[in-house]
């Protein structure tokens, strides 16, 4: 009987063995899951101005959006033109294209929600017929965009020809077959087909849609007072309307972060919490269209041409640009409870007269001057829409009353000097591209904007070196807001402003150092999408979010800086190519963070280094502003790098931050994942030569429920490649982090086994 059990406990134990030993080899061999890679182009990082502009407003459009296999001809958008606005599309006859997206209207109906199949007439006095849920998008410059409808369910303009064509409430188009023969029996068609595609079989639906994309991608706005304004013509636009331009580009309001130029657009969806209709069902917009959207999100529409598109939203809710301003200064839904709310969407103060500033510059977004003609008439002979009195026209007349000018004769650069009393702003709007404009050791309370390339803004430190200060008293908003390619600003000190100290938006070539930031709002020092970047030599306080932020840049360099009692003491978010070395960050609720957030239109954080910094004691309370993602950040953290990708952090000094000396961490421990459109696991980290101590002593409650202790490292075992030297000595978070010198089959079984470790314990 012995002899029997002792082979059979042998063979299950042998069982057992090879059980595990297969789990280890297939553990070693089953890649770690990683991140998509993206192509250069589609990084997203950096300005887009135009070489050789007079102003760095002046963006390079993107490409127009071409499906594959439909090239442009002028016989396809002319035959697109006649389909657009002929009835005869639909079942009945009796709606067109044009009928939604009427050209008098903005290419919009100006109704809450369009009226389908059944309605009479077009414009705001259709009536009857099926009322759908949504309201009528423009269709001005939409050959830019790359998803479609308010909530992005098709990607081509072609697609999104044909849901309209074949819904039985809009087209209602089910037979195809009896479309195509209907068209096919009508003579001009046929030649028209037959020139368009070639061969005498060229009526299909498919052809159809080609067409009428063909002829939605040249409805092309791109020639308003502001792109007049942006291409140095400085009288194209009302003072007003300048106002209202640094208004939209303010730290407060924050228009710009969405609603970016050239498109006055971003390919993203937002939640901003406009209110249901009452009475109709909840959309839940994005969240209806894929199945890991967000309920509530909605695409970014374009701003060119809005004035002419009332009303606004996707469900038409509000009547007048009036009235969506006074929406988001409340803040939009955050009061009311909505989940997943946008963290750009704060709410804001401003005055009547702000509100219709920004109103102003909105109009200054319009130009109709590739405005199509309506047909007089179309091959099937059915009745084409008729023109339309739009009364917005009036009012944009009305607000743009500037008129352009000749640009300034060229001059050699010049520097000027601002006496006590007078206006910096005014010495600005002189300027011309390599002009200097220097402010004497004193005391200056304004907002200056600067959009003409090659200007220098330098402060003139009085005998003692205390430096000219700019004081916002706590009312202004920002100190400087500057668009101007090849911009210095030095020798200042900022203090007391609302929302933002110096802020740079789609700049390329920005130098700031020498500068003192202290109660700024927001941001002290803050480029956004702006390339090659240098900000040194500056001492940043009291920021609550980010002392210096970059942010969707590329190639920056911040170095020599001290930064302390901020949120975060240095940002570079969504950026591609950043050094970060020689600073000093300390008492801040985090000392530098690298990281990477969803919804941005840069999708990739790259390439940095973290490099002979001290970064000691961030051990601050939190005090930015609920809702934002400077809000999720624990208290007591060194360096953390979130979702960031290629980073190198070396010779650094890290010590008494209580949390953690380094966190790295996948952007899912604070995004829910439906929230995420990047990659969001850290990878390729590399640690070495740092001088670490006395970190993660008393961590923040929010790292200790996730039942992480305090460390010098901590990594929540996410991303591929993330090395730790072997000699450095450090406590860690687990407590063995791998090294450059593992063998990728090592990396992988420890990395497998972490995680089915982390997947137990939950």
């Amino acid at each position: 009987m012995r002899k029997t059990v002792v082979p059979k406990l042998l063979r299950i134990f042998a069982g057992i063995l090879s059980i595990i030993l297969i789990g280890l080899l297939l553990a070693a061999i089953i890649p770690v899951p990683r991140d998509p890679i993206l192509a250069a182009e589609d990084y997203g990082a950096g300005a887009s101005s135009i070489v050789g502009s007079l102003s760095g407003l002046e963006r390079q459009f993107p490409p127009i959006s071409q499906m594959s296999g439909n090239p442009s001809s002028p016989e396809k958008i002319e035959l697109g033109r006649l389909l657009f606005f002929d009835p005869a599309l639909s079942e009945n006859n009796d709606i067109a294209c044009a009928t939604c997206h009427h050209p008098d209207l903005g290419f919009s109906d100006g109704l809450a929600q369009a009226i389908g199949a059944g309605g009479v007439g077009a414009g705001p006095n259709r009536r009857g017929g099926t009322v759908l849920t949504r309201n009528s998008a423009s269709l001005w410059n939409v050959a830019f965009a790359t998803s479609f409808f308010w909530d992005g369910r098709v990607d081509s303009l072609e697609y999104q020809a044909l849901v309209p064509l074949s819904h039985i409430d809009e087209m209602g188009v089910l037979n195809t077959d009896a479309l195509e023969e209907e068209l096919s029996g009508i003579d001009e068609y046929v030649a028209r087909f037959d020139a368009a595609f070639g061969g005498a079989s060229s009526i299909t639906v498919e052809n159809v849609v080609r067409a009428i994309a063909s002829f939605e991608r040249t409805l092309l706005s791109s020639d308003s007072p502001f792109d007049r304004y942006a291409a140095g013509d400085q009288s194209a636009l009302s003072a007003s309307q300048e106002r209202g331009l640094a208004l939209f580009r303010s730290a407060a309001t924050r228009c710009f972060e969405c609603h970016t130029a050239p498109t006055f657009s971003t390919e993203t969806f937002r939640v901003i919490g406009v209110p249901d209709i009452p009475g109709m069902a909840h959309d839940p917009g994005r969240a209806g269209a894929v199945g890991d959207g967000v309920d509530g999100a909605f695409s970014v529409p374009s701003l060119r041409n809005v004035a002419l598109s009332a009303p606004y939203m996707h469900n038409g809710i509000f009547g007048s640009l009036e009235e969506v301003v006074q929406f988001y200064s409340e803040g939009g839904g955050r009061e009311t409870g909505v989940e997943n709310m946008d963290p750009f969407v704060r709410g804001f103060e401003l005055s009547d007269q702000e509100t219709a500033d920004l109103v102003a510059f909105l109009f200054a977004l319009t130009d109709e001057s590739q405005l199509q003609e309506i047909p007089s008439s179309v091959p099937s002979g059915l009745q084409v829409v008729s023109r339309l009195t739009n009364p917005a026209r009036s009012a944009v007349l009305d607000a743009n009353t500037a008129q352009s000018s000749n640009p300034q004769s060229e001059r050699n650069p010049i520097t000027f000097i601002v006496d006590q009393g007078e206006s910096i702003q005014s010495f600005v709007d002189r300027a011309q591209p390599g002009d200097s404009i220097l402010l004497p050791f004193g005391e200056y309370h304004e907002r200056i904007v600067v959009d003409m390339n090659g200007i220098t803004l330098r402060g003139i430190p009085n005998a003692a070196g205390d430096l000219p200060v700019l004081d916002g008293k706590g009312i202004l908003p920002e100190a400087v807001i500057s668009s101007g390619n090849g911009f210095e600003i030095s020798h200042l000190a900022i203090v007391n402003y609302t929302d933002n100290g110096v802020l740079v938006e789609g700049v390329t070539g920005v130098h700031m150092h020498d500068i003192y930031a202290e109660n700024t709002g927001t941001y002290g020092l803050y480029p956004v999408q702006s390339t090659d970047v240098l900000i040194e030599n500056s001492e940043v306080i009291g920021a609550n979010d980010a002392g210096i932020y970059a942010g969707q840049s590329k190639n920056v360099v911040i170095r020599n800086n001290v930064v302390h009692d901020n949120v975060l003491g240095i940002e570079v978010e969504n950026t591609v190519g950043a050094e970060v070395y020689g600073n000093h960050a300390f008492d801040n609720t985090n000392g530098i963070l690298i990281i990477l957030l969803p919804q941005l239109t840069s999708q990739v954080s790259l390439n940095t280094l973290v490099y002979d910094n001290v970064v000691e004691h961030n051990n601050h309370d939190n005090f930015a502003q609920e809702g934002t993602a400077a809000a999720l950040m624990p208290a007591g953290s060194g360096i953390g790098l979130v979702a960031a990708d290629h980073v190198e952090i070396y010779g650094n000094t890290i010590r008494g931050n209580n949390s953690a000396g380094l966190g790295i961490f996948n952007l899912l421990v604070a995004f829910a994942e439906n929230e995420v459109d990047i990659g969001p696991r850290p990878e390729y980290i590399s640690v070495y030569d740092n001088n670490f101590s006395s970190n993660g002593n008393d961590p923040d409650p929010f790292v200790a429920e996730l039942g992480i202790p305090g460390a010098d490292i901590l990594w929540d075992v996410s991303g591929w490649g993330v090395t730790v030297a072997e000699d450095e000595q450090t406590s860690t978070f687990p407590l063995l982090v791998p090294n450059s010198d593992w063998p990728a089959w090592v990396y992988n079984l420890y990395w497998q086994l972490l995680n089915v470790i982390i997947g137990l314990v939950g």
